[in-house]
Order: C-alpha cells, then structure tokens, then sequence
C-alpha cells in the first residue's frame, strides 16, 4: 500500500491541465474500513495537503458524527477522491475533477483494502462512475434512493456550504438520511 500511494504522490498525469500545479491528496491503510470517495481537493486543501480541511470536511464529519482524530484514523477512513489535486477554477465554483486519476488509481487502491466496509460516495461525479447505469437522473433522485446502493454504497450531496439551498429545500436528506448514515459508520467503526 505505502509503494501505491507514494506513486499517486508523485503522479504527474494530468499536470499540463493544473493551474496550481499537482499535489495529490489522498490517504489510505490495508486496515481502513470506510472508504469515502469525493470530488477533488480545493484551494485550501491543495494549500494544506490534508483531506477535507475545510468548511465542507466539517460539515461532513458532522454528518458521519465523528471527531477529526476519528475520521483522519486511516484504518477507519480511506480519502480517495475522485481527482487526487485541484483542478483549477471555473465559471461558478471548482472545475469538475480530472478524468484520468480515478481509473488510473481507484481500482489499484480498492484491491489493497480488503477490510473496506462502506464506500461513502460524494456528489454526482462519484455517484456516476461508481454507480453507472443505477444512477438516478438527479442527485436529489439517487441520494433519496440510498437505500438501493447498500450495503457497498452511501450515496450523499456533496457537503459545501453552498449546497446550503439544496438542503433547506430538502429536509429529509438531514431527518432520515443522515441519522442511517450514522449508523453505518458507527456500526462499522
């Protein structure tokens, strides 16, 4: 596992189409159990190195009701996202993440984590290329679904604050969805 992930950290496969330059941020053990598959780091992220440092990882470990020392335990959660750097910026947020890092490292990485429980999958592009055809034609529509994709599967919004009228404009995702989610991951961990 410790050969992979050096060779993500010094991949360079994409470098031509990154603004800031590559700097893959993933992290995983054999032992993680909860594999937890998003988009792509932002600017603070890139900045930082560490998964999911910022507003939206705090509003995700709220979700799954865990503590910071909880969900940066890699032999409880696996980080692969969906595109491992920053893919620069567009016209209303973050660019969609790289195409190439998920089926050049998400397989490889997958077959080395045996004990992996639950694959939490974040937002529509996760959702998509894991899912496949039994995605739904929304994000509203497949996360209202959830319960079609476990045991592998978890399928949420993605957690940004500015997502914030998604939820308000569903209050179910907050009443059923998540307190099942908790106790997913409380199961497992």
């Amino acid at each position: 596992m410790q050969q992979l992930l050096n060779n993500i950290n010094q991949c360079r496969i994409c470098e031509e189409h990154l603004a800031l330059g590559p700097r893959p941020v993933v992290s995983a053990s054999k032992n993680s159990k909860i594999v937890i598959i998003g988009q792509a780091p932002g600017t603070k992220v890139h900045a930082s190195g560490i998964p999911w440092d910022d507003a939206s990882g705090k509003q995700l470990r709220k979700w799954l009701n865990v503590t910071d020392e909880e969900f940066y335990n890699i032999d409880k959660f696996a980080i692969i996202p969906m595109g491992f750097c920053y893919p620069g910026k567009g016209k209303s947020g973050d660019l969609p993440p790289r195409k190439e890092c998920a089926p050049q490292w998400h397989d490889m990485l997958l077959t080395k984590m045996p004990n992996v429980k639950l694959i939490i999958l974040i937002g529509m592009y996760a959702q998509n290329y894991y899912l496949k055809e039994r995605a739904k034609r929304t994000l509203t529509e497949t996360v209202d679904n959830y319960p079609e994709y476990l045991p592998a599967y978890f399928v949420l919004p993605h957690p940004s604050p500015r997502n914030r009228f998604w939820l308000t404009k569903n209050p179910w995702f907050e009443e059923n969805v998540i307190p099942e989610l908790q106790r997913f991951v409380k199961n497992i961990i």
